[in-house]
């Protein structure tokens, strides 16, 4: 099964009805997309009530897949919100709750920064955040190339196995170190997870532009490159029982006709370091 939405549902007008409301936007991204990213999580730990919402504003079979709050991947600059790692782990599982008893839940992406590279800490650091969030699907996507290089790759993949991550591949501007390659890997039998990001490589790498944030995901896919896509998602199809594609090249408005694009031409898509290195796993 392969399922299609974005990230966030509420910037998305070329399809939004424009007097709908912002707090009646969820249910009509509903009626268009399969599932959906939820960004808000990342920010700050979301009140139960709003998962609950979310649950009761979309139909039986929506899924929702939920960044992981800043504090659990290394982004969170400034002062925690939370005494302890477990509290915030505690805090973010429970924010769960409405989704996982309703089976709404496709997993939480932990998406690490650019300077998360391949070290034995940080793998230490993978291994303890996925066994804080138990039976919970995790999806990991990394974004420093060190992860991926000739050597490492194999090791990564199967350590990504072995602790129960969810492999997400990525589709974004190759521009070393703070980006990777679109490895077309599944590391669970249930679940691959897809993010487009765009290829606007120009627009990739931080700068002092204050709209840098914006540039970064501005591009929009041609029917060919989506076409190119079609073929790899069929490809992890075979991998995976789920494949959940996520468009995230918001900044233009380009999401969404791309994700609908891609939709019709999947017709059921609705529903190397050095050697000391290797011994990080």
């Amino acid at each position: 099964m392969i399922r299609i939405g974005l990230a966030g549902w509420g910037d998305h007008d070329s399809f939004h009805v424009k007097r709908v409301a912002p707090k009646d936007r969820l249910r009509e991204y509903a009626a268009h997309f399969p599932v959906v990213e939820v960004d808000s999580s990342f920010y700050a730990v979301q009140p139960e009530k709003n998962f609950a919402k979310w649950v009761s504003d979309t139909p039986d079979g929506f899924g929702f897949m939920v960044k992981a709050y800043q504090g659990m991947t290394g982004h969170l600059r400034g002062k925690p919100s939370y005494t302890s790692d477990a509290d915030m782990y505690t805090a973010f599982v429970e924010s769960l709750t409405p989704a996982i008893r309703e089976d709404r839940l496709v997993c939480v992406l932990f998406q690490y920064p650019p300077w998360f590279a391949c070290t034995r800490e940080n793998v230490a650091q993978l291994r303890e955040a996925r066994e804080r969030m138990g039976e919970i699907p995790c999806a990991l996507e990394f974004r420093h190339q060190s992860w991926f290089t000739e050597d490492m790759l194999p090791r990564t993949l199967d350590f990504m196995r072995k602790e129960g991550w969810v492999h997400t591949v990525c589709d974004e501007p190759q521009v070393p170190p703070g980006s990777v390659p679109a490895v077309l890997a599944a590391t669970s039998e249930e679940l691959t997870l897809v993010r487009l990001h765009g290829r606007n490589a120009a627009g990739w790498v931080k700068s002092t532009d204050a709209n840098w944030r914006e540039v970064r995901y501005l591009y929009r896919y041609s029917t060919d490159e989506l076409a190119d896509w079609m073929e790899r998602l069929e490809l992890l199809k075979t991998m995976s029982r789920q494949v959940c594609v996520i468009f995230n090249n918001n900044s233009g408005g380009d999401a969404a006709d791309n994700a609908l694009e891609l939709m019709g031409m999947l017709p059921g898509a609705g529903g190397g370091p050095a050697p000391r290195q290797l011994d990080l796993f």
